[in-house]
């Protein structure tokens, strides 16, 4: 059983968000401007948020289990973390329990001065590297895979922390896009494939590293551009006050795989990711679904929120009517839905009323971003019909899942994939649809402003679809059913 993973299905039915990352050099009251864009990032991940900050002489750090409104929204936080550069992550884990040690940034003192690192995505090597380092002496203090890259560079025998650093990076396999911080600098990296986003923006003289635009949009900053793959950035302050950024490309080139999933499911609606509106292509998802899947019906309606655009597409290109069919409460807590097993059993209802105005007697269709298990998605369905729906036909934005994910998604393993395991008509039949479609993988290709998916090399990282990795999987296997071994190398020990 997944750890991590909540007591109802119906709050675990899709990927997880990962984590947000957010640095800033060159700013007063640094920590602030920190807070305010993980807030902005709050929707990768909402187990736990930290910040670490340098005034210049020391190091100040916070870490939190909960949401970044519940702890980092006080008027003395520049107090608590004083300085003109800090880092901060949010967080929803994919590696390590949820406990305060693993919560990030997580900082060291090493030889080289302190060190602080926050991590978006999953190191695919991180159980050889961490019995390697327990084997010559290592004393870890978390669970995560992030603590790897920092024991790393703490054994590191190079000259300087940047070179250090580059070090540990050249030892580990796997996605990643961090953010850190050290004496007088900030750092960012991103593996060589670019499969997390990392973005670097602007603000009156001071540079900012963070995973996604709407970040940079929450304070008045403007986006200069992303950081490429396999790319280390070097911020330092100036003799003219003003940040300046260093360019290190230390890993041979490789074309960049982004993984598709940032652009299907987990970025706001309105970032910019490698280039791309978010928004636009999700409504072309949308656009080219209805091309592919077409049906006869009376009313397109999104699963909300994710599968709002992609609707709206649908609605164009087919010329179905567009409405809100389901009305989404957005106040709905884990806490409350998890004391009584007969008030769990309508996860689905607490989060989703049918809006039985626009519904009744219609032929409907219902747009999600994607199906993973299908356990939300058949009790949707189910919601549909008992509003009075005539027809119910479901259509996905995202072709079939039929691969689990492991650099940084918290997916289910693959016995639990529907896709995986159904064939078309058996899933239909078990979400209680009238027809079902998928978009195809060229289809998605196009959205994303491509002819055609180069099958040889392909542009983006789809491994959640093809079943084609972009990195050695050291640690994992792709066909593993059981997700706990995945992860039970950097599980705590029993109690005793």
């Amino acid at each position: 059983m997944d750890p991590h993973a909540p007591m109802d299905d119906d709050f675990n039915d899709k990927p997880r968000e990962k984590c947000g990352v957010f640095g800033v050099m060159g700013a007063e009251d640094a920590s602030v401007l920190v807070a305010l864009g993980l807030h902005a990032l709050q929707h990768r991940g909402q187990e736990s948020c930290g910040v670490a900050s340098y005034d210049g002489a020391r190091f100040y750090t916070e870490r939190h289990l909960g949401l970044v409104g519940d702890h980092l929204t006080d008027d003395d936080l520049p107090d608590r973390l004083p300085g003109a550069a800090a880092i901060g992550h949010t967080r929803y884990a994919t590696q390590g329990e949820t406990i305060l040690r693993n919560v990030q940034p997580l900082f060291a003192d090493t030889s080289g001065g302190g060190f602080a690192i926050g991590h978006n995505g999953q190191l695919t090597n991180a159980r050889a590297l961490r019995d390697e380092l327990v084997e010559k002496g290592a004393i870890f203090q978390s669970t995560s895979d992030t603590e790897c890259i920092l024991q790393l560079l703490a054994r590191s025998r190079k000259d300087g922390i940047v070179e250090r650093f580059v070090d540990a990076l050249r030892q580990v396999d796997g996605a990643y896009a961090l953010v850190c911080l050290a004496n007088d600098m900030l750092i960012g990296a991103r593996d060589p494939h670019g499969i997390r986003p990392l973005i670097i923006g602007e603000l009156n003289g001071a540079l900012i590293l963070t995973s996604e635009t709407c970040a940079l949009d929450i304070i008045g900053a403007k986006f200069v551009r992303s950081v490429e793959n396999g790319e280390v950035v070097v911020i330092t302050m100036g003799p003219d006050k003003r940040a300046h950024l260093h360019s290190r490309r230390p890993f041979p080139r490789k074309a960049p795989r982004p993984c598709l999933f940032e652009l299907v499911y987990f970025a706001r609606p309105d970032s910019i990711v490698d280039g791309r509106s978010v928004y636009d292509v999700r409504k072309r998802m949308g656009l080219r679904l209805a091309k592919e899947t077409k049906v006869d019906a009376d009313v397109v309606v999104p699963v909300p929120d994710s599968g709002v655009p992609a609707a709206l597409g649908f609605s164009q290109a087919s010329g179905v009517p567009f409405e809100m069919g389901i009305i989404r409460n957005h106040y709905v807590g884990r806490t409350f839905i998890e004391p009584k097993q007969e008030i769990r059993a309508f996860g689905v209802r607490l989060k989703h009323s049918a809006n039985r105005a626009v519904i009744e007697g219609k032929r409907v269709v219902l747009v999600d971003d994607s199906i993973v298990r299908g356990t939300t998605s058949s009790k949707i369905v189910q919601m549909i019909r008992d509003a009075g729906a005539a027809e119910v036909h479901f259509r996905s934005a995202s072709p079939p899942i039929k691969f689990p994910d492991f650099y940084g998604i918290d997916m289910p393993s693959k016995n639990k994939l529907m896709a995986a395991n159904l064939s078309l008509e058996e899933m239909r039949d078990s979400l209680g649809a009238d027809s079902l479609g998928f978009l195809s993988v060229e289809g998605l290709y196009w959205a994303m402003g491509e002819k055609k998916r180069n099958a040889a090399r392909p542009q983006f990282t789809d491994h959640v679809f093809t079943g084609e990795y972009p990195t050695t999987l050291v640690d994992h296997e792709a066909s593993r059913s059981d997700k706990d071994l995945q992860l039970s190398f950097l599980m705590e020990p029993p109690a005793r």
